[in-house]
């Protein structure tokens, strides 16, 4: 059991042996708990019924604090029972060496390392194993395990912050469905988190919310709640609907969600994903544009050596532009609204 005043958060990142793994305990109001490994905890109640099954990760990307923040306090109640769980709920952060640098990662983006993959030839990589075989033994002890995502009451938010300002500032993206119908529910979940931009993704990739949406019928979003910033300096004022909605996701049965067409939604389908090829990648707009500004039919985003990225639509905008990123990983996506 958790006895030491220090948050399980911080033993996990600064005293990682000190924490007893694969060690469940019990709550005084009957919640299991379970430490599965440094950053990955579990809660099940005693008495579930028909419930969801939660996944809330943060900490992907080390120097994504707000997230982290969300969570640890999140954790932190359940664990003192301040609240209580009506589901099981498996808490993951992430790349614990890369928070402690107050760095994105050490060696490898870690989210584009969720895949068949086995590698262990870095530290993230070895982190995404972990993870992977902690999320597999968390979905594989449902009770009912879904056949599709129609039936699914499977949840995942990956939650993150931008590297840049958006002029949305709070945004999801939703992984590629493969043919399956969007969750409409999760949309109104979305919504009453006050992240009311959508971006629908239309190809597989590596991240971790496509991987639990594909191989476990997750709900499973890349949640975008604002600029990076450091530990201790996040206005949390500017969560409050997040933090609200997750801790009525986590405590109540059902949820009373506002009906979807009283949510002001912006839906957006990705047009263009841009991978960087070489190392003569260069952007052709300036480091403080913001996400989803969108440019004029035909105008320059990209060159990589002799290749030309041009918006292909009128109104065509801009989103995670990182010139950065290592060679064949996605270095530019772009937009246009639609309906779903």
């Amino acid at each position: 059991m958790l006895t030491n005043p220090i948050s399980f958060l911080e033993r996990s990142r600064f005293s990682p042996e000190s924490l007893q793994t694969n060690n469940k305990f019990q709550l005084n109001n009957g919640t299991t708990v379970e430490i599965c490994c440094p950053g990955i905890i579990t809660f099940e109640p005693a008495f579930m019924g028909v419930a969801k099954t939660i996944l809330l990760s943060s900490g992907v990307h080390g120097n994504e604090t707000a997230p982290i923040e969300i969570c640890d306090k999140l954790v932190e109640d359940l664990l003192s029972e301040k609240k209580q769980s009506n589901h099981r709920v498996m808490f993951i952060f992430g790349n614990l060496p890369a928070m402690n640098i107050g760095e994105r990662f050490i060696e490898e983006n870690l989210n584009r390392l969720f895949n068949d993959s086995l590698s262990t030839d870095n530290q993230e990589q070895i982190r995404a194993q972990e993870i992977k075989r902690e999320v597999k033994r968390f979905f594989n002890t449902d009770s009912v395990v879904p056949s599709s995502h129609a039936v699914s009451k499977r949840i995942h938010y990956d939650l993150h912050t931008a590297i840049r300002e958006s002029k949305n500032e709070k945004f999801a993206v939703y992984p590629y469905l493969h043919g399956h119908e969007y969750n409409k529910q999760q949309l109104q979940f979305l919504s009453a988190c006050a992240v009311n931009t959508i971006l629908l993704s239309q190809s597989p990739t590596s991240t971790f919310s496509y991987y639990t949406s594909l191989n476990y019928c997750t709900h499973g979003f890349t949640v975008e709640l604002g600029k990076v910033k450091p530990f201790g300096e996040n206005n949390m004022q500017s969560f409050t609907h997040v933090i609200d909605m997750l801790t009525q996701l986590i405590t109540q049965k059902e949820l009373v969600l506002p009906a979807l067409k009283e949510c002001q939604m912006d839906i957006y389908d990705v047009k263009q994903v841009i991978d960087k090829r070489s190392a003569d990648f260069a952007l052709h707009f300036a480091d403080n544009i913001p996400n989803f500004t969108g440019f004029k039919k035909g105008t320059l985003l990209a060159t990589d050596g002799d290749i030309e990225y041009r918006t292909l639509e009128e109104g065509e905008a801009i989103v995670f532009p990182n010139s950065n990123v290592a060679l064949g990983q996605r270095a530019l996506l772009t937009v246009v609204p639609c309906d779903i």
